[in-house]
């Protein structure tokens, strides 16, 4: 698990200082960004390669409203990964440790040409996230 802190952006919120809720999507974006430059593989590395890791499914369960200026502890984490796709789980806590909002979102692997491929064809990507894997269980 590695955990994304970031600040609540005026922007982000309505009148009452409340978090938009499609906001919360952004936030597991900008964490798996940061879960994949944690472990060696930011974007810009993987699309070297010319794979690109699309969103297929993504939910979120709201809980608790986010307001402005609160800093936020995004846990995000690798739950699952075959050969064509990979799972994240995060878990989004404000400053006081109360669940703001938990989701889950798929990826799969495609080529430059837009075709599934599967995880080998990058093998040390492959090898850092069978061992994120390997280390939450």
């Amino acid at each position: 698990m590695k955990i994304y802190k970031r600040k609540v952006n005026y922007y982000e919120t309505d009148k009452m200082g409340v978090v938009h809720h499609s906001n919360y999507i952004r936030y597991f974006e900008e964490a798996r960004t940061y879960f994949l430059e944690e472990i060696g593989f930011p974007y810009s590395k993987i699309e070297q390669e010319k794979i690109i890791s699309p969103v297929t499914s993504v939910t979120c369960q709201y809980k608790k409203p986010a307001l402005y200026g609160e800093t936020l502890d995004i846990e995000i984490k690798l739950v699952g990964l075959s050969a064509v796709k990979s799972t994240f789980s995060y878990i989004v806590k404000n400053q006081n440790g109360e669940i703001n909002a938990t989701g889950q979102s798929e990826h799969c692997f495609l080529n430059d040409k837009g075709r599934i491929i599967t995880i080998k064809s990058m093998p040390s990507f492959k090898e850092a996230l069978d061992k994120e894997l390997e280390e939450e269980n």
